[in-house]
């Protein structure tokens, strides 16, 4: 009957600790049938304060020169300042808050609102169409837009957006995966719109959930944060996790079957 009562306690303590976790796993309901339709696709809007450069070309290289802004450099020591060269030697433009830009000869630019294709096509039709630059080709590109990955990632910090369409999925890559003490089903993207901070929060065990979340596609200033899991929590008091350690429910177990033993 002793012997009984034991092992049908260790049995027990082996149970407990030997559950496989239910929410590790991402994309649970998803196998080969699945299709979801995915949120609409957004690409990365220019909003005030973002800074771009913009990249004129052209057969003849003092015309397009019009048109791009030089940097200026301080030399250590000197007062003095002096026009870099090269076409990497390009200032940005920072948005106003008005959503506008400063464009050498056309002037004002609204591109608040705009995606990088078309502040291209608006500039070179705007050259072509009032006869400045017949030729123009233009580039754009985004210099300073960031999402931050906080929270229970492998590697947390600021990113660099280098393309047009960032899902959450791609800033979990940037920051190395998600630990395995995060919670797959409570990942948020905190989000500025306007003077208002909305959070929309993601399950990652769902494909379902994740694909119809307005804040799959990223927009820039994101914040992505992965909550801790009850065990990564408990890390943070004394001994917070020695009531589920395998050591202590062994230990009960022991002084229970001491206790049976005696009154037995």
């Amino acid at each position: 009957m002793k012997k009984l009562v034991f092992l049908s306690l260790i049995v027990l303590v082996a149970l407990a600790g030997c559950q496989s976790p239910t929410n590790v796993s991402y994309f649970q309901d998803a196998n080969e049938s699945t299709q979801m339709q995915i949120a609409m696709m957004s690409d990365l809007r220019i909003q005030p304060q973002d800074k771009l450069t913009i990249v004129v070309n052209s057969r003849d290289p003092q015309l397009a020169a019009l048109f791009n802004l030089p940097i200026y450099s301080r030399r250590v020591g000197s007062q003095n300042l002096e026009a870099a060269t090269g076409q990497q030697a390009l200032s940005t433009y920072t948005v106003d808050i008005d959503g506008s830009i400063d464009f050498p000869v056309l002037g004002k630019i609204k591109v608040s609102g705009m995606n990088r294709e078309e502040i291209t096509s608006f500039i070179k039709n705007r050259l072509v169409s009032e006869n400045l630059c017949n030729d123009a080709v233009v580039t754009v590109e985004f210099t300073n837009m960031y999402i931050n990955v906080l929270g229970e990632v492998k590697n947390p910090g600021r990113f660099l957006l280098t393309q047009d369409k960032v899902t959450v999925l791609d800033a979990i890559g940037m920051a190395g995966d998600l630990n395995i003490q995060g919670r797959r089903y409570n990942v948020k993207v905190i989000r500025n719109e306007g003077s208002v901070a909305h959070t929309y929060v993601m399950d990652m065990t769902s494909l379902a959930n994740l694909a119809n979340s307005p804040a799959y596609y990223l927009r820039q200033g994101d914040v992505v944060y992965v909550d801790p899991n009850d065990y990564r929590q408990r890390q943070t008091t004394v001994n917070g996790n020695n009531v589920l350690s395998t050591a202590f429910w062994i230990s009960l177990a022991s002084l229970l079957a001491s206790i049976i033993n005696i009154m037995l």
